[in-house]
């Protein structure tokens, strides 16, 4: 199950901070679990670490044209972009 993490803007912090529990509904479609992250220089920039088991359904909430505009950019006020990073596998040295 790879750790992904999600970075992106909010218009107004407390707005965002308080669709929590949209957050959990939309997440629990393809990750077990995530943890939220505030930038210590900046409070309206925002980092989610998840644990994902299902790639495609991340992919797929997050290319759903609906759930990005209605619920994360007009509801809950995220601004992009939104930058998703997965793991890297490094080689081990030889």
């Amino acid at each position: 199950m790879p750790t992904v993490v999600i970075r992106h803007k909010v218009g107004n912090i407390n707005t965002w901070l308080n669709g929590h529990q949209d957050r959990v509904e939309l997440f629990s479609k393809f990750a077990s679990g995530f943890q939220t992250f505030q930038d210590t220089n900046d409070p309206n920039a925002i980092v989610l670490v998840a644990e994902v088991f299902d790639l495609e359904g991340m992919q797929a909430v997050m290319s759903n044209p609906e759930v990005m505009e209605k619920i994360a950019k007009e509801k809950h006020t995220v601004l992009d972009p939104i930058t998703v990073s997965m793991p890297v596998e490094v080689p081990a040295e030889v």
